[in-house]
């Protein structure tokens, strides 16, 4: 198998992105987790950007890393400085990292006018500064700046700017798409050209502006670039990285390269998600290979098509990437993906089952008014039970009110709900307050029914979503609540719907209390049935 450096710039590139703020724990965590993975190079920051980046690297002169080598990222020197002057330069050899990363201008118009140097002026400052690196006894990498813009303009001075970096020492000239806007076809035909007058030392980086930084960089690939860059979930600035999670898999499993060890495939998913995790990026569930919903099914024919043989809609097995295949039901679910999710509370249950037939007709009826169950699983066996005859809450709610008021000032106080429950002939009444409405009914409905079942104290909300599913009708508009709610054991999440916020929360809020209600009647003495 032919080999492909994996070259990752999440701590570099990747913290260009909105809203990521690494601290520097952070760094050091994920820097762990790509070395166990079997990343071979981890950008890990730039130490004359920040002095957080030159801690980093001061502690990470600790680490005792088995795969991946750190790698510091620097410019060229100033024009007004020789490299052995220029601070920046001293910096990152105080980084201490066998490799550097130097990136210089590839491109005429980039070196005149936005560095304002001459074009003879930039390729000395490349030599120079990669010379003495060399002489440092550092391994350096050239990150030719602009160089499809450059190659497309003036392609004998973008070629001069590689020659000018191998003579002076670099180890790998790494072809940047800075902006962006490169097609992947122009992107092989280039590193083609690249591969051929240089060898095998050509590495390819591109930004995702027109959403082909994937396939431009296994487009690369198969053209002859030896390391590929980017970040592990894609994101970076402006519209991102290219997304080594797809790429990775897509070289080893689709192309038959070598980029990581085969043992550590099946941890792709799991690394993707904890960096995510660490990062406070959620990925989108759409994600290639490791999105929740990259393997995930929801249209009945193609169920029962994957059922029969999975490769019917599956490019490869889940499980290679360590991630795993999901059944959806969804309004377009056929009965035996019913059946499928309601195993477990009604096995007799068969496909001609009358009561199948009136179960796909509530969901449909459902998702048709915006109920959504794919994620809100709690609220869908309620409802399962519920129509089965086999739970019923055992408890009603007479009556609820919200009061909240509003300063002069403009500043709001607590809200307070008032809640009205039976429990067979007996009555409770319970206000309390809260911070906002659904905080104060969710406080008074758990405070009335703590009088009849205690256990009720001990589940607490941990997630609260709304949206919107008719944004036309504004203030008018539907809206879909999604509850998540904990007992410290289990997690379940409902769904309410209605046109009135309130009335969608307090839909959630009742499942959640009636799920809790009946996990405890498997076991205690709650009543049951229809």
């Amino acid at each position: 198998m032919r080999p492909v450096e994996i070259f990752d710039s999440t701590l570099r590139d990747g913290a260009q992105a909105r809203k990521i703020a690494f601290t520097v724990v952070d760094k050091l965590n994920i820097v762990r987790a790509l070395d166990r993975f079997g990343v071979r190079y981890i950008e890990a920051g730039n130490p004359t950007s920040n002095p957080k980046d030159m801690e980093f690297f001061e502690r990470a002169k600790g680490l005792r890393l088995e795969r991946a080598e750190l790698v510091a990222f620097g410019s060229t020197h100033h024009r007004s400085h020789a490299p052995e002057t220029d601070p920046l330069c001293q910096k990152l050899l105080e980084a201490g990292t066998d490799t550097v990363a130097i990136f210089g201008k590839a491109s005429r118009f980039q070196a005149e006018v936005i560095l304002g140097v001459t074009a003879e002026e930039n390729l000395r400052m490349i030599r120079d500064t990669l010379r003495f690196f060399r002489e440092k006894g550092r391994a350096v990498f050239f990150d030719a700046e602009h160089f499809f813009d450059g190659f497309a303009a003036d392609e004998d001075y973008a070629f001069e700017v590689l020659r000018t970096a191998k003579e002076a020492g670099a180890s790998r000239l790494v072809l940047c798409d800075t902006n962006g806007g490169t097609f992947p076809e122009e992107m092989a035909a280039a590193v083609r050209k690249a591969a051929e007058r240089f060898g095998d030392i050509i590495g390819v980086h591109c930004h995702d502006d027109i959403g082909c930084a994937v396939a431009g960089s296994i487009a690369a690939v198969r053209a002859g670039a030896v390391q590929v860059q980017g970040t592990f979930l894609g994101f970076g600035e402006r519209c991102g990285n290219a997304n080594l999670s797809a790429i990775i898999p897509s070289l080893q499993l689709k192309l038959g390269l070598s980029c990581v060890p085969p043992e550590s495939l099946p941890e792709l998913t799991a690394v993707a998600r904890y960096i995510g995790e660490v990062s406070n990026v959620v990925p989108a569930p759409g994600l290639p290979y490791v999105g929740r919903g990259a393997f995930a099914h929801k249209g009945g024919m193609h169920i029962a098509a994957v059922e029969k043989c999975p490769a019917s809609f599956e490019h490869i097995d889940p499980a290679a990437v360590g991630n795993e295949r999901e059944m959806l039901l969804s309004e377009m679910s056929g009965r035996a993906s019913l059946l499928r999710k309601v195993h477990g509370i009604a096995p007799w249950l068969e496909k001609e089952s009358p009561e199948t037939a009136k179960l796909m007709d509530m969901l449909k009826r459902l998702e048709h008014e915006g109920y959504q169950f794919e994620s809100a699983t709690a609220s869908f066996e309620l409802c399962v039970l519920g129509a089965l005859g086999l739970f019923r809450a055992p408890y009603s709610v007479e009556l609820f009110k919200i009061i909240g008021e509003r300063m002069d000032s403009g500043v709001s106080r607590l809200s307070s709900a008032l809640v009205k429950v039976r429990v067979d002939e007996r009555t409770e009444i319970t206000a309390a307050e809260g911070e906002g409405p659904v905080n104060a009914l969710d406080c008074a409905l758990r405070k009335a029914l703590e009088v009849f079942y205690p256990a009720v104290c001990g589940i607490h909300l941990i997630d609260y979503k709304v949206r919107v599913m008719e944004p036309g009708r504004a203030t008018a508009a539907k809206v879909r609540v999604l509850i998540e709610t904990t007992d410290g054991a289990q997690t379940w999440t409902t769904v309410g719907v209605s046109t009135d916020i309130i009335n969608a929360s307090f839909q959630a809020l009742t499942d959640s209390v009636d799920y809790k209600l009946y996990l405890m009647s498997k076991t205690e003495n709650l009543q049951l049935g229809g």
